[in-house]
């Protein structure tokens, strides 16, 4: 866990969906602590330092509230649809030394063989970690792999302490040759090309007459 995790909570006493768009409209993001049987914790974040940790998955969170320390792990980010401005965070209770299960990314390293495509089934893991080690991804190397490569869950190289959860038959990755484009792709490919320039040629055209309308006028 970084150092640079910690943040000072405040304590929420308004609730609502008026309070929390007054708490956004600060600059600041509300937020929900539970678990390990302790009554959830409504706390007020500020939200730029949170927007930068949360670039990371599964952040673990350092958190000052009232003078006393708490880590918590980010479990669920609520966002607004189009905007895409964090409206809300579950954080679940964690402590040092605590093993936890979370979705690790799985990051494909390297250039398969000439000729060859990866194609990644998979993007995350499902990993037993300490709470305050939780690694930021999981790398696959495949450089010079040949087609017909395969790697599953269980030919993961894990960090340290790790233990896989995922179904070790899972499929991460496969290494094949592209196939060749058909007649029938090649004839649409045309197709489509001369139906884009007959579109381009009506729509020119169209335009120079309402210009000539426009002139006339």
């Amino acid at each position: 866990m970084a150092d640079d995790n910690t943040l000072s909570a405040e304590l929420r006493t308004q609730f609502g969906k008026g309070a929390a768009r007054k708490i956004r409209a600060a600059g600041k993001i509300p937020a929900v602590i539970y678990g390990h049987g302790t009554e959830p914790q409504h706390v007020t974040l500020p939200g730029h330092e949170v927007s930068l940790i949360i670039r990371k998955a599964n952040a673990v969170l350092d958190l000052d509230i009232a003078g006393k320390s708490q880590l918590a792990l980010v479990k669920d980010v609520q966002k607004d649809p189009v905007h895409q401005v964090i409206e809300h965070l579950d954080l679940i209770v964690v402590r040092r030394g605590e093993k936890v299960v979370v979705d690790v990314p799985v990051h494909v390293e390297g250039e398969s063989f000439s000729g060859t495509i990866v194609v990644q089934d998979a993007t995350t893991v499902s990993l037993e970690v300490e709470a305050t080690h939780i690694p930021e991804r999981v790398v696959v190397n495949v450089e010079g792999a040949e087609e017909g490569t395969h790697v599953a869950a269980s030919d993961l190289e894990l960090p340290q302490g790790a233990t896989l959860q995922s179904e070790p038959e899972l499929l991460i990755l496969t290494v094949t040759t592209p196939a060749a484009p058909t007649d029938d792709d090649l004839a649409a490919d045309e197709a489509a090309a001369e139906a884009g320039a007959e579109a381009g040629e009506s729509g020119e055209a169209e335009a120079s007459g309402d210009a000539a309308e426009e002139s006339a006028e």
